[in-house]
């Protein structure tokens, strides 16, 4: 097998290759790549069920979380859905080359700002075997090399994928090694020290790792962690809004970054508004964790097996990514931000409310990536915002943040 200062070294060559290939020759091999994955269908999701096969298994005895074993499906709808996302961003413009500053400094003398590639991204993620995909789409479209590293969760899924991905580039006379992988745990540590051919890491996963990565290189890194999400009930909002929300928020799709991790709301409407909203999400099978004046409004449901029970202080710095609400209860909007912005992780945030100097002092008061009035968490997406794929979720304050669709992945020169 090649070593990993190897791969690192034929992405730096195929990083300057791709660097002057047109939109078409780009368009071209991701149609290729498409292609070669619905070709591999079959061989991927047999794959796929290796990894599920030996996860369930973990699970059972257990040593690995349920969320895990949910991510790494790539079956049916799901597959489809990752064959959709290669097409989207075929259908993006090509950012790179466009002008974003042209200046006349004198007679003859021209000064423009154009925008090209990073150059070697090296992408860390956990579970999710179809995030190889679209990290490689939005790759070749903005004409970086990547090397992915996936979980060992999802190996076999991973290799299937990248093999498919590589014969798309190989038919489309491409070079293969804009996408490669690397497979065993020892390889980040080396990767993280390749500072002379890698640009930008990029870690998708726990704060575990974000934090691992960030403290062993002196590469630039693009930080995705936890998703603590956050829900505020203004004194202001329309009950029906309310329940909705928060009930997508928490029980669309639990087990993802965006999901909510909290509902924060103001003591006005924790009488009117809060009964209806728990009745709705016990429903759905969620457990919630309340605090005292919570708890006070929802007595009557903490009978025996209830499961409505009385919060820890760590039920709301946690991202339980399960059906596990944390509830607290604020006397002003002011306490809500304070709550949020010292509690969260700078994910996602959304307000209800009716009142727009509320809303308005929400959106601007809340340090996350992504603010929202009447609208749920789970809006947080690449795809969602119409940037065909994301890489990821930055909660960094680098040149880009939030979801990080192509713009995230180009620079400038002068």
């Amino acid at each position: 097998s090649v070593g990993v200062e190897e791969v690192a070294r034929r992405a730096r060559a195929a990083a300057r290759a791709a660097q002057s290939l047109s939109t078409g020759a780009k368009d071209a091999a991701l149609a290729e790549m498409y292609d070669a994955l619905a070709g591999a269908r079959d061989e991927i999701v047999c794959a796929n069920e290796i990894d599920r096969e030996a996860t369930l298994a973990a699970v059972e005895a257990g040593k690995q979380s349920r969320t895990l074993y949910k991510r790494l499906d790539l079956g049916g709808a799901k597959f489809d859905a990752m064959l959709t996302g290669v097409r989207s961003v075929m259908g993006l413009d090509d950012p790179v080359g466009k002008v974003s500053l042209a200046r006349e400094l004198d007679d003859g003398l021209e000064l423009y700002r154009v925008a090209c590639p990073i150059g070697v991204i090296c992408i860390i993620f956990e579970a999710r075997p179809e995030a190889a995909v679209q990290i490689s789409s939005l790759s070749v479209k903005s004409a970086n090399a990547v090397i992915l590293k996936g979980g060992k969760e999802a190996e076999h899924s991973n290799r299937a994928l990248v093999r498919a991905i590589r014969k798309g580039l190989e038919i489309a006379g491409l070079p293969q090694d804009m996408v490669q992988l690397v497979s065993t745990r020892g390889e980040i540590a080396q990767l993280l020290k390749l500072d002379k051919y890698i640009d930008l890491v990029i870690p998708r996963g726990s704060n575990e790792l974000v934090r691992y990565i960030t403290d062993h290189t002196r590469i630039p890194v693009l930080g995705h962690a936890d998703g603590i999400c956050a829900v505020y009930v203004d004194k202001s909002a329309d009950l029906n809004k309310a329940v909705s929300i928060v009930c997508d928020a928490k029980t669309q799709y639990p087990a993802v970054c965006n999901a909510a991790e909290s509902l924060i709301i103001h003591r006005e409407v924790v009488g009117s508004h809060l009964p209806a909203i728990a009745d709705a999400l016990l429903a759905a099978g969620v457990s919630m964790r309340v605090d005292p004046s919570a708890l006070d409004v929802l007595g009557e449901r903490t009978d025996s097996g209830s499961r409505v029970t009385l919060a820890s202080e760590d039920d709301f710095v946690t991202e339980f990514l399960e059906l596990v609400l944390a509830v607290k209860v604020v006397d002003s909007i002011d306490d809500a931000i304070e709550h949020i912005n010292s509690h969260g992780s700078h994910h996602t945030d959304s307000i209800v409310a009716e009142d727009k100097s509320a809303a308005e002092a929400f959106l601007s008061g809340i340090d996350s990536a992504n603010v929202y009035h009447n609208c749920s968490t789970r809006f947080a997406d690449g795809f969602r915002y119409g940037f065909g794929a994301e890489v990821g979720v930055s909660t960094t304050r680098t040149h880009s943040r939030g979801p990080v669709g192509l713009e995230g992945l180009l620079i400038y020169k002068y």
